[in-house]
């Protein structure tokens, strides 16, 4: 048996040094995007999916993680819930570079990857 312990001062979500230098490059091309913003939306046969912008400001209620000097990610504070203990990381799959998510909260996700389920928050 495991224990989890809340830490109120943990990142609701981390990004991998593979994501974060993608996310630099990207950021650097982008000329009016400051920052990544993090969300959910409605979708898929499974219920939710991931929505990730680069973007001018955060919302007024979102969450700012700075990530690294040049990389801050805002996230949506209504789907920070089913965020929370997210991994971003940039991934090789076969001769393409994927986002990955993985997120601790999915308890189900569609087959073809689009759409995740989390238990009832």
């Amino acid at each position: 048996m495991s224990v989890a312990t809340y830490d109120p001062g943990a990142a609701a979500v981390s990004i991998t040094p593979a994501a974060l230098r993608h996310f630099e490059k990207k950021l650097a091309a982008e000329q009016s995007a400051k920052l990544l913003r993090l969300s959910t939306a409605p979708s898929g046969c499974s219920g939710h999916s991931y929505v990730l912008d680069m973007v001018e400001a955060a919302k007024p209620d979102d969450q700012i993680i700075a990530a690294s000097d040049t990389v801050k990610l805002a996230i949506d504070a209504q789907a920070l819930a089913i965020l929370r203990g997210t991994e971003i990381d940039l991934v090789t799959e076969g001769v393409n570079r994927v986002v990955k998510f993985r997120n601790p909260n999915v308890v189900a996700e569609c087959g073809c990857g689009e759409s995740f389920t989390v238990n009832p928050v």
